[in-house]
């Protein structure tokens, strides 16, 4: 029987087993073996480095055509593209919106931006992500359906819309959140942050929501090196969503005309360029992800202290994030494995905070989180990068 420090040290032995752990081994470092160099000379050399240019055009289409929705809008950040989706969901100011408790911070910050309040629910052990059911029964108590309007019959307010998250890129069950929303009214938006190249059933993560929200950050599985998208199956509105992120402009020769208050959230040439060149190697990337992945569940499959988390199976994965979830009974053991592991070249992190042990959010509306809760204090984020895979 192995004792605390025996435990920790199986599972730092079991990674250095197959990490190159003479350096300092990333969570997720960006890889650039295509086209990148290019590209992006040639926005330099033509002088096209800001918002407009072939590139911005050509990873809209791209994405749109990768994902298989009818139009993707290429925006600055994750961020941006939630806090458009939420505006084109018709969010209000005093509206709450239910969201992850176990999430990203910019979750909940873009329902903020809209004036709206954030309202937290539980995530499942099966994907990370929203728990359906639990949900559903949580609403059939609390809320209420007058005039085609779910209220909230505690506070009085309004529940517009439902922002379910793909954890680590693992894609939550779109069905049953879909059934929910449509008992209750709501409008889904899907934060896609982690998830290009993941699918449900057979169909790419954003395409059930109304309009869902990608993020091309540094780390993510391809990135823009800052950059997100504003997806949807929607064609006017994807087209409203390029007039709001580009300021509201009316295009003209040389007036400027704006009709509406707009916001410069415009994904610059010389960052959509980048996107093009990931975009072509993301199959390869994916197969790397995949055989990392695969490398972890089998070096794990016997260990008495952590399981290796998988994908749903109605699901399929781009693997992001890989993740160890600790066993129940071995949950105290979290921050020793995290030092231990970071003291030895293997960066690793716990997941996020919940957000409603934020300052800010301490007072929003929430439900029994206790699987969230329980998740928070066992799950640990392991190298992931696509070159590990190699």
């Amino acid at each position: 029987m192995l004792n605390k420090q025996g435990k920790i040290d199986s599972v730092l032995k079991t990674l250095q087993d197959f990490l190159p752990t003479n350096h300092l081994v990333p969570l997720h470092e960006p890889l650039f073996r295509g086209n990148e160099n290019k590209y992006v000379k040639e926005c330099i050399d033509t002088g096209w480095v800001s918002s407009l240019g072939k590139f911005v055009d050509r990873f809209e289409e791209d994405l749109a055509a990768y994902t298989g929705v009818k139009r993707a809008v290429a925006v600055a950040n994750g961020t941006s593209a939630l806090h458009i989706c939420l505006v084109l969901a018709g969010v209000k100011a005093g509206d709450e919106v239910l969201v992850p408790a176990l999430t990203f911070v910019a979750t909940a910050n873009a329902v903020v931006y809209c004036q709206a309040v954030p309202h937290f629910v539980d995530s499942c052990y099966e994907t990370l992500g929203v728990d359906p059911d639990k949900l559903a029964v949580y609403l059939s108590d609390i809320a209420e359906v007058k005039n085609g309007v779910c209220y909230n019959k505690q506070t009085g307010r309004r529940i517009s819309a439902v922002v379910p998250m793909h954890t680590f890129g693992h894609p939550v069950d779109m069905d049953k959140i879909i059934a929910v929303a449509e008992e209750y009214n709501l409008v889904v938006v899907e934060d896609c942050a982690e998830s290009i190249g993941s699918f449900y059933k057979g169909k790419h993560t954003g395409n059930f929501g109304l309009v869902s929200a990608m993020s091309f950050n540094g780390n993510k599985t391809i990135t823009t090196g800052g950059g997100g998208a504003v997806l949807t199956n929607d064609e006017e509105l994807g087209r409203f969503a390029k007039h709001l992120t580009t300021q509201a402009k009316i295009p003209h020769k040389w007036e400027f005309r704006h009709d509406m208050v707009g916001y410069n959230y415009r994904m610059p040439n010389i960052n959509a360029a980048l996107g093009c060149a990931q975009l072509e190697q993301l199959p390869e990337f994916l197969e790397k992800k995949r055989s990392l992945a695969e490398k972890y569940r089998q070096v794990f499959a016997k260990s008495d202290v952590v399981d290796f988390f998988v994908e749903p199976e109605f699901a399929k994965s781009n693997y992001w994030f890989n993740a160890l979830i600790l066993k129940p009974a071995m949950k105290y053991l979290r921050d020793d494995m995290l030092a231990l592991l970071n003291d030895n070249n293997i960066m690793s992190r716990p997941i996020w905070n919940l957000m409603y042990t934020l300052e800010m959010y301490q007072n929003c509306p929430r439900m029994d989180c206790s699987v969230a809760k329980d998740i928070g204090r066992r799950l640990i984020n392991i190298p992931s990068s696509v070159v590990l895979g190699d």
